[in-house]
């Protein structure tokens, strides 16, 4: 039987992604809401039937936007986000709009319509790992975030545990590792690199580059959130991970040796305030009890395609490329 869900930020990466795959393993019908900030690109939902994916542009934290478009929905899946890092250090109040008075006023809403509701987070809550420390984040692992980009979807994780406990909302979290894969804006690490090289310039490495973060293709956290929409139990919080821990460094090189290149042809720029060392990601529960498993388990193989998808994908990403890089170049990056 088929659904019609609400999804948020389905115009930005790994949102689209997650209505592309619905639209693939599914009768669903999808609305997807969108303030198509600079990070939503209605580019990213070409090709998609029209009479399955409608978009509607908005603000999550706009009541009058958001409560009819609750009340028409069976569930509502939460991607809508500020999330980049760099952003949020250089100003913060977008993100406590976005992140906490967006996810309150979707919260009211489903509270008032009794609509499921699932909840797309971060691994960055939970602060970072120590590079030689063998533990990785389970569901129980304490919030320490250490940005305005991660506090703030700490908080609205805790807004969301709030709501189900004393409302009863039926409400699921997930919070996922680093995500890869097509349709990423260019500000983000490896669309960055990729990009780069293209246009013939080395890639740029924060600091030593011994960043560690635990990669998972798009497709995967796609199905992953599926899985928790179909037969997650209410109330619960699921972490999604695909065993992918690789350092910066050695991702940037793989890409310059996947393009052809010197794996030792990149640049080293001036390390973000307060960059986390290590993510890890201890996806068991999510495996043993809803039995969900990722596809993309050999990562070099991931990233290849995803360096052909850019390749062949130029129109997409060209028209962000001299903005972000501007940017970047301000602040030495």
């Amino acid at each position: 039987m088929s659904r019609h869900l609400l999804v948020t930020g389905g115009a930005g990466f790994i949102g689209s992604n997650f209505v592309h795959h619905v639209v693939e393993h599914t009768d669903d019908t999808v609305t997807v809401l969108d303030k198509m900030t600079y990070a939503g690109n209605e580019a990213s939902l070409a090709g998609l039937p029209e009479d399955r994916v409608k978009l509607v542009v908005g603000d999550i934290a706009d009541a009058a936007t958001v409560d009819p478009l609750v009340e028409q929905a069976d569930a509502v899946v939460h991607y809508a986000a500020e999330s980049h890092n760099d952003n949020s250090l250089e100003d913060p109040s977008p993100f406590l709009q976005t992140n906490l008075f967006g996810t309150f006023t979707l919260l009211e809403a489903v509270r008032k319509h009794g609509t499921r509701y699932h909840h797309i987070s971060t691994d960055e809550v939970y602060g970072d790992l120590e590079l030689d420390d063998p533990a990785r984040f389970t569901e129980h692992t304490p919030y320490n975030p250490s940005s305005p980009y991660s506090s703030t979807k700490a908080g609205s994780d805790l807004l969301v545990r709030a709501w189900a406990r004393s409302f009863g909302v039926q409400a699921t979290i997930s919070n996922c590792s680093n995500n890869y894969g097509p349709r990423q804006h260019v500000e983000k690490f490896i669309p960055r690199q990729i990009t780069n090289l293209i246009d013939g310039v080395k890639p740029r490495l924060y600091g030593a580059g011994l960043n560690v973060r635990d990669w998972i293709h798009a497709d995967d956290h796609s199905s992953a959130v599926l899985t928790i929409l179909d037969s997650g139990r209410i109330g619960e919080t699921y972490l999604i991970g695909a065993d992918g821990e690789e350092s910066n460094k050695d991702v940037v090189e793989t890409i310059l040796r996947l393009m052809g290149h010197d794996a030792g042809d990149y640049d080293h720029v001036n390390d973000r305030p307060g960059h986390d060392m290590r993510y890890a990601i201890d996806s068991t529960k999510l495996r043993e009890e809803l039995g969900w498993k990722p596809s993309f388990q050999d990562f070099e193989a991931g990233l290849a395609a995803t360096i052909d998808w850019y390749r062949e994908n130029e129109a997409w990403w060209r028209p962000q490329k001299a903005a972000t890089e501007a940017k970047y170049a301000k602040v030495g990056q």
